[in-house]
């Protein structure tokens, strides 16, 4: 088995609703894995839009999710520590947490990278993608994937 992310808000490769983006309440979905491989001592998500004109657009950043959590409930908070000890990194809206799908226009793919992690890492509240998938170079003994689309409702 591999690890599985999932979403009860959409399917992989369907539209994220509404209520998760800009249009919406703009709200982070809810999230849940299966499959963790052993060995596991944390987990990170990225979640992107490499449609975005100018470079791919970080739309949230998470790390040091602890290995017992096995899901992310719908509308996690700002901020740069969760209550569970997870911590959440800059994303390109220059906050910590979820911004959600807000294309200046067409049909924008968003991908929900997991990574199950041998460690936790040593990486301050609020860093960055990149600080975050350097870190976390050599520790990554599996990933997963959910990519949903959205088109603005203009």
């Amino acid at each position: 088995m591999a690890l599985e992310l999932k979403s009860t808000a959409f399917e992989n490769g369907e539209f994220i609703p509404a209520k998760y983006s800009c249009d919406g309440t703009n709200v982070s979905p809810p999230l849940e894995w299966t499959d963790v491989p052993a060995n596991t001592k944390s987990f990170a998500l990225i979640v992107d839009d490499p449609d975005a004109p100018s470079k791919t657009w970080v739309h949230w950043v998470l790390y040091n999710i602890p290995v017992d959590n096995r899901k992310l409930i719908e509308d996690q908070p700002e901020g740069k520590k969760l209550t569970n000890g997870t911590l959440q990194g800059n994303n390109d809206f220059q906050i910590t947490g979820y911004r959600g799908p807000c294309p200046p226009g067409g049909t924008h793919r968003y991908y929900f990278k997991l990574y199950a992690l041998d460690t936790i890492l040593n990486i301050a509240p609020a860093g960055s993608k990149q600080q975050l998938l350097s870190a976390m170079k050599d520790h990554m003994i599996e990933q997963a994937e959910l990519m949903g689309k959205y088109t603005r409702q203009r």
